[in-house]
């Protein structure tokens, strides 16, 4: 067992008056380790070496880090709805967003043979160390992209049941349960997009913006938000405010993560810097790069960030970074999310929240993009 944890009830009662959106996501984290304890006692009664090998991996990742950034954008969509008294649901919807996360970055990962998560080895990754570890037969490649495809599984399983849980006691239930429909349709979408693109050589960047939007956009911020606000039953003209608000900050999101795939520091981020660049991904901020480098002329930048090429060696990812920079794809990205990260915050004010929940949410905003916090007085 991971230990005694506290409830989400304990947990609150620890919060001096009304709780924000960051108590919240320090609150999921005792329900995440309440919830992983019980989940781990089951798996054990069911089979120890599953319990061992592949559920003990996936409580290690859910456990391991993270911003917890939709479960803070659920309660904002909470709070933004009127919601008060018992947190208990959205907390518990929150856990479920963050089981559903470890099930996208599992799989995630394997497709895109990628190293490092959260600071430490991928799930397939240490899969495959155990493998040969153990000197178990056949190659270790195969078994591990086998047992890590599972393990997102379980993560998928765990965060439906708790989400059904959680639906059948709230009297908002049904419009809860179709929330979590479309957002888990939308992430299997956007990630065969995304493989799709890999595959055929796309390079547009209404294409890039679909699979931004699809894989990351919606259930990074639009769904979780509206998550929280159906459990608070939700007038019809506050959930519309609520989706466009976070499609907007949850695009700005995803091109922040494109920069950081392209130029952050895996200190920092806990993951490569180059994955997307040697892989030649199809980001929105490769697609303004080879449009801007198209239209300027410029053959080299076209040549280094063209679509569909053989995987970048060391010496042409960079040469793709300073074509981002020369194009001023990186600049025009950046002022995008900027862009972004200011209509959102117009169209959450229209939600009716109070002065507080809109502080909260561009804070948050503020955070999952990047960007500078408004000013006081300044215009939303």
């Amino acid at each position: 067992m991971l230990g005694l944890r506290p409830t989400v009830a304990e947990q609150v009662g620890r919060v001096d008056g009304p709780l924000t959106a960051r108590d919240a996501a320090r609150a999921v984290e005792a329900e995440l380790g309440r919830l992983l304890d019980e989940a781990l006692g089951r798996a054990r009664d069911t089979d120890p070496v599953f319990a061992r090998d592949v559920a003990g991996r996936v409580a290690s990742l859910v456990l391991r880090g993270g911003k917890r950034l939709r479960t803070a954008f659920a309660w904002c969509g909470w709070r933004a709805a009127g919601g008060s008294g018992d947190a208990t649901a959205v907390l518990r919807t929150g856990a479920a967003l963050e089981l559903v996360q470890a099930c996208a970055l599992i799989h995630d990962d394997v497709m895109d043979g990628s190293p490092l998560r959260r600071g430490g080895p991928a799930v397939h990754v240490d899969l495959a160390r155990m493998h040969e570890d153990a000197r178990m037969a056949g190659p270790p490649e195969a078994f591990a992209t086998s047992a890590a495809v599972l393990a997102g599984d379980l993560a998928l399983a765990w965060a439906d049941d708790l989400m059904t849980e959680t639906a059948l006691g709230s009297p908002h239930g049904p419009r809860l349960h179709r929330e979590w429909q479309a957002m888990r349709t939308e992430m299997v979408a956007g990630q065969y997009r995304d493989i799709h693109a890999q595959a055929t050589g796309a390079s547009g960047v209404d294409e890039a913006v679909t699979i931004a939007t699809l894989k990351s956009a919606l259930y990074t911020v639009e769904r979780p938000l509206a998550l929280g606000a159906s459990l608070a039953g939700a007038e019809t003209a506050a959930l519309d405010a609520l989706r466009s608000a976070g499609r907007c900050a949850g695009l700005a999101f995803q091109l922040r993560d494109d920069l950081l795939g392209a130029f952050g520091d895996p200190a920092e981020t806990g993951k490569p810097a180059d994955d997307d660049l040697r892989t030649r991904k199809l980001t929105c901020l490769l697609a303004v790069g080879s449009r801007l480098a198209g239209d300027s002329g410029d053959r080299e930048a076209a040549d280094a960030l063209a679509p569909g090429a053989r995987a970048a060696s060391d010496d042409t990812v960079r040469r793709m970074r300073a074509a981002l920079e020369r194009t001023g794809a990186r600049s025009a990205v950046e002022a995008r999310i900027t862009e972004l990260a200011a209509a959102s915050l117009r169209h959450f004010d229209r939600s009716g929240a109070a002065p507080s929940v809109r502080r909260e949410f561009a804070a948050l905003v503020e955070r999952a993009a990047g960007t500078a916090p408004r000013r006081a007085g300044e215009a939303a």
